[in-house]
């Protein structure tokens, strides 16, 4: 086992437990029905600025999904390389 597949290795856990997290704290609105028929009294400005804990919370979860695939279809194309040439 290569230093690139045990950092890769550590990295992927890490961005997964990161997501994990970042889901449990995502804040969900179940006002019911009502939003799915008639739509909700928030206004989409006030729910999602930029400085709401929501917001920095899904931005978050973005850039930490993304940075996990990235990792993995990286680790995967280079395992793949190092298989070939050896």
């Amino acid at each position: 086992m290569t230093a690139v597949n045990i950092i890769s290795g550590i990295v992927l856990v890490i961005a997964s437990v990161a997501i994990v997290l970042a889901v449990l704290f995502t804040d969900t609105h179940n006002s019911g029905l009502n939003s799915a028929i008639g739509g909700s009294q928030d206004s989409f400005f006030g729910r999602n600025g930029g400085n709401t804990r929501e917001a920095k919370i899904n931005k978050a979860t973005t850039v930490i999904t993304i940075v996990f695939f990235v990792v993995a279809v990286v680790v995967n194309i280079v395992t793949k390389i190092v298989a070939n040439l050896g």
